[in-house]
Formats: structure tokens, C-alpha cells, sequence
């Protein structure tokens, strides 16, 4: 099984929201659930991808340790810093806090940065049980359960966005095995957790419950850095902020985050380019 390529005609199928001249208010609300003691920085890269990306108010919820120098760094920000467990990442009573700030947005990116723990699939659960829009990253793919063992049926799918391993843990088989097949595997998640799924990789995939299938071979080898996933999940946020269908939002963020990589390997080099610097190329590249 292969997808079809991913290119600007591809695109033109699947439109993003036109931009609207209003307030913060009419460009959507997302909220960024990220960061942990040790990775602080990942909020900060997912929040400004989803603004680079045109998203219009802006909420970060992170551990309490790290949310003022965050607030400092973004100052276009409400930063909610909350209570944090011994080992740096979020505590339990978190979880509250969280889904009533969810509740709140257009959409929500939780995960980037966002310490494993068994809080993880609680949060998980809380979110997907509100009406936001939702990009779920990192740690909390690894405890989700089935969509169709709970019952659960949301008003618009959720975005997965694993690598290898995280889509393996989905699966409960071996990294080689989506490896071998990640078309085969990214279908088989699709279909278990009623979500559209990115097989990340040098080579991605965008899957879909119903077999759809689309593959991304542009960008360049600097976009495998550390932070690149967590402004993936940004631009995602951004997008599904601004009223995008999850599928069109998945594609466009794909597209968008290997050509902005491809636009600093042509000025900067094929590597050495930080992740932060990916995020200042989505504007051009978005439609009018």
C-alpha cells in the first residue's frame, strides 16, 4: 500500500480556512499542553509554530517550574503554570486544570516536552472528551486506549502524531515491524483510535480510518533536530485552531513544516539549522 504524493496540487484539494480580518478572537483559540522541568523549551517552539502558523489567541499550560521564563520568552501568551510532580513533569491534579482550560479553545496540542508519567492517560482521556479540536504528540500516545472500546465518538477526530516507536506502543508490536510497513501500521491505529494519523519519518505518512493515504518526501535531513516534532504538532495546533479539518490541517502542517525546512537548507545548509528557526518560514508559505 502507498499514498499519493503530497504536493501544492494535492493541497489545492484540501483548503485551508480563508484569513479573516477580525480580532485575536475570529483567527481561534488554541491551547498548548507542554513542557516539563527538563524540557521547558518544547512549549515555547509548539506555541510559536501555532502562531506562525496564524492561529489568534493564544493559552499555554505548562509545569509551574518553568511557566515564567516561558511567559518572558512569549509574551503573546496567558501562561497557566501548574503543580508539578517530584519528577519535574505535571501532577495529577493537573488533569483538572487542564481540561477546563480545553474547554475554553478552538483546539488543543498536548504532548511536546510533557514528562511520561501515569498521569498521561488520564489527560489523554480528559481531552478527548472535550469538543476542541486535537493534535496529541510524545507522551501521550503511549497510554491511550482504543476510541472504539470506550464508546467515544468526537465531534471531529483526533490528530495523532507518532514516530516509529510511539506508533508501535499504539499497536503493542515492535518499532521493525512500522518500520517494514508504516503504511500498513499507520491504517491499523487510524482505525483503532477513530484518528488521522502521521507515520513520521524521513519519509512521512498522513493515513486516514477510511484507507486514505498520503506521503511527504520533500524538506531536508536538518529537519531531523531536536524540537522539529514539537513544531510539527505547533503548526498542526495553529491550523486546527483557525477551523481547518483535521485531515486538511495534517496535510498542509506536513507540507509546510518539510518545505520551511527546505527553504533554510537552501539559505543555511542540508543541516545545522535549529528547530526554532523553522516556525519564521510558515507564513510565506501559506496560502492567501
Amino acid at each position: 500500500m502507498s499514498g499519493r504524493a503530497l504536493d501544492r496540487h494535492v493541497l489545492d484539494q484540501h483548503p485551508l480556512p480563508p484569513v479573516v480580518d477580525g480580532d485575536k478572537e475570529t483567527k481561534g483559540r488554541i491551547l498548548i499542553v507542554a513542557g516539563s522541568r527538563d524540557v521547558p523549551g518544547a512549549a515555547l517552539l509548539a506555541a510559536t509554530a501555532a502562531m506562525r502558523a496564524g492561529a489568534g489567541k493564544l493559552r499555554i499550560a505548562t509545569v509551574e517550574s518553568a511557566a515564567m521564563p516561558i511567559a518572558v520568552a512569549m509574551p503573546e501568551a496567558m501562561v497557566i503554570g501548574l503543580t508539578q510532580a517530584s519528577d519535574g513533569g505535571f501532577a495529577g491534579s493537573a488533569v483538572a486544570d487542564i481540561a477546563a482550560a480545553a474547554s475554553e479553545v478552538d483546539a488543543v496540542v498536548a504532548g511536546p516536552g510533557v514528562r511520561r508519567s501515569e498521569m498521561c492517560k488520564r489527560l489523554a482521556d480528559a481531552l478527548l472528551e472535550t469538543r476542541a479540536a486535537l493534535a496529541l504528540d510524545v507522551a501521550l500516545l503511549e497510554t491511550l486506549e482504543p476510541l472504539h472500546e470506550r464508546g467515544l465518538s468526537r465531534r471531529s477526530p483526533p490528530v495523532l502524531l507518532p514516530n516509529a516507536k510511539e506508533l508501535a506502543s499504539l499497536l503493542d508490536c515492535e518499532p521493525e515491524h512500522v518500520d517494514a510497513d508504516p503504511v500498513g501500521c499507520g491504517l491499523r491505529a487510524a482505525q483503532l483510535y477513530r484518528s488521522i494519523v502521521l507515520v513520521k519519518g524521513v519519509t512521512s505518512h498522513v493515513v486516514t480510518p477510511d484507507g486514505g493515504c498520503w506521503t511527504y518526501e520533500g524538506g531536508a535531513p536538518g529537519l531531523g533536530v531536536s524540537g522539529s516534532g514539537d513544531v510539527l504538532a505547533g503548526i498542526v495546533g495553529g491550523l486546527l485552531a483557525r477551523g481547518a479539518e483535521p485531515l486538511n490541517a495534517l496535510l498542509w502542517a506536513v507540507w509546510l513544516h518539510g518545505e520551511a525546512g527546505s527553504r533554510l537548507a537552501d539559505r543555511i545548509g542540508p543541516i545545522g539549522f535549529l528547530a526554532r528557526e523553522i516556525a519564521g518560514e510558515v507564513p510565506s508559505l501559506l496560502p492567501p
